[in-house]
């Protein structure tokens, strides 16, 4: 998107990607950098056919980019609700702002890792 209303929807998903990161970006961090909560999301990943995408984001390297409807492929309707209830956004906007920064979140709290979880 270009000109002026490509700068307002990515303003608009800057605010609410910065709304996502003060709400869940410490509990979801803890959570996907525990041993059972990175198993669990390449689970999913591998039965959603993006396991390549969410082991880029683990450790160093590359951050392969995911899209709101990968994402909503990946998490379980049981997860969207939860992140729904979080943070009181309706998922059509929750979602693409989620893609945009869920990558960096793992990134960051996975870099000091030198290993990757096995394959299942």
């Amino acid at each position: 998107m270009s000109g002026f209303f490509g700068s307002m929807i990515n303003s608009a998903l800057g605010s609410m990607g910065d709304k996502l990161k003060e709400k869940l970006g410490g509990s979801i961090g803890e959570y996907l950098t525990s041993e059972q909560g990175l198993q669990m999301l390449l689970d999913q990943a591998r039965k959603a056919g993006l396991e390549d995408k969410v082991r880029s984001w683990i450790g160093s390297g590359v951050n392969l980019p995911i899209s709101a409807d990968e994402l909503r492929a990946l998490l379980t309707d049981e997860q969207v609700q939860m992140l729904v209830s979080k943070t009181g956004l309706p998922a059509g906007a929750l979602l693409p702002a989620l893609a945009q920064f869920l990558p960096g979140v793992i990134d960051h709290h996975t870099s000091e890792q030198t290993d990757t979880p096995p394959t299942a």
